[in-house]
């Protein structure tokens, strides 16, 4: 096993000097010592929020001024990593939950109690449950809170109308493993082939599908289903780990999970929902973009997308008609939803960590928040500042966020697994659900993967 885990660990070195090369040569930005303050972000829909916070934190603090970088998703991993290899890391950036435990055992992180500013943060001020999540195994805390997120269903009005169906109905869906419930039979009514025939009408060709009635997102294997089966997995009553944050065993071998998963993967070969192949693969398109193409009729995506889904128009360059439905009742006679949020750190590369936590005191407060709020690009971690993108939501997109808030309010969200290894774990997880997801692995193969994953940590010990 201990081979095992060298050749992962080497492939991840590998990608690391190969960013590590392509930072050099574009003369990344990092940590100053000037009074400007280096601010990473993946997110460009939150860009000029954060631009408007900047500003406002520079009206008080008139010596230091903040400089925002904005990369994408994948690059934006990649220059960090990188950056903490050449020295050129931000002083402060963005956190993630499937990245952060692996800084923290990497001691690229800076606690957040050991600097100034930053030292009477109180778990009390943000939406319930969400400080916790960013203190370490030492009990320290690495990130302070910014936004929080939940899943629910997009779906395009127009496809809802055509197919007779009232939104109404959307509201009370129910799953199962074994026939899909009323969950199903909307998906396949959804479902168009070519010829006009509905998934759930005779002579519908699988083979020659039109419109799917669920979007896909790929296999989820990077990060734990969270847009794809977590909402199912989570109201089969699954969990990923012994506990969470900090499990050291791990359930895929779980029938709570295999036969969820069987039944999610079976809408492919239904024709109800796309297959790896044309949603291209690993580099998979996303809900929105199937959406607003036509090829899928609803999707599960998070609250960090509602203002992209609102922003969508057809081919012509009318505005789409988007609604919002929870995720469906599982057979725990509850629904389920995966809660995340991102966070602000402070990076040990820093020269300037008192500064730096100055900004991040102030990201995390009231002003800040509310900026955030006002936008209505996120859920701010502060009460009042989701309060203020609800409002934002209702007024100006006359759109109701309910499915993404009421499941924090009923208490049937579910946390983002934490656990250290989370490169390895990531690195495991995802050629093996793609497997599953193509057809080329048995749902089976996910016990093996299982004691694979639970050997990262015997051999960590």
């Amino acid at each position: 096993m201990t081979t095992f885990r060298q050749r992962i660990r080497a492939a991840a070195v590998g990608a690391v000097l190969v960013a590590s090369t392509l930072t050099a040569c574009s003369g990344g930005a990092g940590g100053s010592a000037n009074g400007t303050i280096e601010y990473w972000l993946w997110d460009s829909g939150q860009q000029p929020g954060y631009q408007k916070c900047a500003d406002a934190f520079q009206q008080e603090n008139p010596e230091l001024k903040i400089h925002i970088s904005q990369y994408g998703w994948d690059a934006y991993w990649s220059k960090l990593t990188a950056g903490f290899i050449a020295d050129t890391a931000p002083d402060v950036f963005t956190d993630h939950l499937s990245k952060f435990a692996q800084y923290v055992d990497l001691k690229v992180l800076r606690p957040l109690d050991d600097l100034g500013p930053t030292s009477d943060l109180q778990d009390g001020e943000y939406q319930e449950g969400l400080a916790e999540l960013w203190k370490g195994q030492d009990g320290k805390r690495y990130g302070a809170p910014k936004d929080w997120d939940t899943i629910a269903i997009f779906y395009d009005t127009a496809a809802l109308k055509a197919a007779g169906v009232d939104p109404a109905e959307l509201q009370t869906l129910n799953w199962n493993p074994q026939d899909g419930g009323s969950f199903e039979k909307l998906v396949a009514h959804l479902t168009i082939d070519t010829a006009g025939k509905r998934g759930d009408e005779p002579g519908f060709d699988k083979t020659k599908v039109k419109t799917h009635g669920l979007a896909s997102e790929g296999s989820g294997g990077g990060g734990w289903g969270q847009t794809q089966w977590s909402a199912f997995t989570g109201s089969a009553g699954w969990q990923a780990t012994d506990k969470n944050p900090w499990g050291t065993k791990f359930n895929l071998d779980k029938p709570e999970l295999q036969d969820t998963l069987s039944w999610y993967f079976g809408l492919v070969e239904k024709g109800y929902m796309a297959s790896y192949e044309e949603i291209g693969g690993a580099n998979s398109i996303g809900t929105d973009k199937q959406i607003q193409s036509g090829t899928a009729a609803m999707g599960l995506s998070g609250s960090w997308m509602i203002s992209t889904f609102t922003k969508l128009t057809d081919a012509a360059g009318k505005k789409l008609e988007i609604g919002l439905a929870p995720t469906p009742i599982g057979p725990t006679g509850k629904r389920a939803s995966m809660f995340n949020g991102l966070a602000d750190s402070v990076t040990s590369l820093s020269k300037q960590p008192e500064n730096a936590a100055k900004w991040v005191k102030f990201l995390s407060g009231d002003k800040c928040q509310n900026i955030i709020g006002q936008s209505g690009v996120v859920f701010p971690a502060r009460p009042a500042g989701t309060d203020l993108a609800i409002a934002f939501n209702k007024n100006e997109r006359k759109l109701d966020v309910t499915p993404f808030t009421q499941q924090v309010k009923d208490k049937t969200t579910f946390l983002f697994p934490v656990t250290t290894n989370a490169a390895d774990i990531a690195a495991l997880m995802a050629p093996r659900l793609d497997a599953v997801y193509i057809g080329s692995s048995p749902i089976g193969s996910l016990s093996k993967l299982n004691t694979q994953l639970d050997d990262l940590f015997k051999v960590a010990q």
